[in-house]
């Protein structure tokens, strides 16, 4: 489909919180591979993409954390200035907002953000449409 997993989950808000999902996904050799993270008052809410999403859900589960998945869009865009306009002009033109993008961690000389859109199904088709490299589940072995 395009898509691939983001494992959302909320901490609380007190150092050392990230290390103990970092460490835990790691002694289960599971590599974060994109995150982002807002922070609040009491709260981290913290958004990521994994290399195995099934196996980081269930120890993430296993573990005690309540967790959501939703379906996002990962995307190789040019990288130069400018380049991640072209995939959001397209996206304006069919009226689709973006909720967030972050960019994936070690993915060598290409660049590779994910998408938080909604319609997902919509931006796929104008993305591939317009010759948009898509990765979908090919992100997981990068």
């Amino acid at each position: 489909m395009g898509t691939v997993k983001q494992i959302d989950l909320t901490l609380i808000n007190e150092p050392g919180q990230l290390y103990l999902i970092s460490d835990l996904l790691g002694e289960h050799k599971i590599n974060i591979m994109g995150c982002y993270f807002t922070s609040q008052e009491k709260e981290v809410n913290f958004h990521f993409v994994a290399n195995n999403p099934d196996k980081a859900i269930n120890v993430l589960k296993t573990a005690g954390y309540h967790i959501s998945v939703k379906d996002v869009i990962p995307c190789q865009i040019p990288n130069h200035p400018g380049g991640l306009t072209v995939v959001l002009k397209l996206l304006k033109t069919v009226d689709i907002n973006v909720d967030y993008i972050y960019t994936c961690m070690g993915t060598g000389d290409v660049t590779v953000v994910i998408l938080g859109v909604d319609p997902v199904e919509k931006a796929l088709k104008v993305m591939e449409d317009n010759w948009i490299r898509v990765l979908g589940s090919e992100l997981y072995n990068i």
